[in-house]
């Protein structure tokens, strides 16, 4: 045997063992952790077709972001809710390469008021899940309606200029009656909310 063989066998032995004790690169995480990016809190209007898609991230113990991993999104089976467009109550989805999912193509039902949607992810054997909470509501009317919120904009203007338009009226008439003039007060009108009451 050449003199040098041993310490050559010495020298593989000792990059092998360092190449085993590299981690390997997509090793399972040993936990999982979802991060609501956009939706939680969100409202939505079920009468307009889009609204906020909700967003989530996957991370692991290291809150490194995660990608591949499964993801499912689940609207509620009754109340406000809605269904995915593959016609059901629930979509499932992979994280990108920055560790995201998204819901897309929600179609909310026509029931308005609070609606939790629930999110599980799964990789590597770990799993982790998430509640995002949102509000549905009918939105505004543009044909009329009760008076008080469900007040249409449109009604909402023309009451606006109906106060504007009396006031000036009355400071005409204030101006010229009895054939003097008088000062009348500079009135400046900001805009606020309307409140339509019985007269006092």
């Amino acid at each position: 045997m050449h003199s040098r063989t041993p310490h050559c066998l010495f020298l593989i032995v000792l990059v092998l063992l360092n190449f085993w004790c590299l981690p390997i690169k997509g090793q399972a995480p040993t936990s999982l952790r979802i991060v609501i990016v956009e939706g939680q809190g969100a409202i939505n209007n079920i009468r307009q077709r889009v609204n906020r898609e909700p967003i989530i991230l996957v991370q692991d113990e290291s809150n490194k972001p995660l990608a591949g991993a499964s993801v499912t999104f689940f609207l509620p089976n009754q109340g406000p809710g809605g269904t995915f467009t593959n016609g059901t109550n629930s979509l499932t989805t992979a994280t990108n390469t920055q560790g995201q999912a998204v819901a897309r193509g929600i179609r909310f039902n026509n029931q308005a008021g609070s609606m939790e949607i629930r999110v599980s992810a799964s990789l590597g054997g770990q799993t982790a899940s998430a509640i995002i909470t949102q509000t549905n509501v009918l939105g505004s009317s543009t044909s009329g309606g009760s008076a008080g919120g469900g007040m249409s904009r449109t009604a909402k203007i023309l009451i606006i200029a109906a106060v504007v338009g009396g006031g000036a009226a009355i400071g005409i008439l204030a101006t010229h009656r009895g054939g003097s003039t008088t000062t009348t007060p500079t009135t400046t009108i900001t805009p606020g909310s309307v409140t339509v009451g019985a007269p006092q």
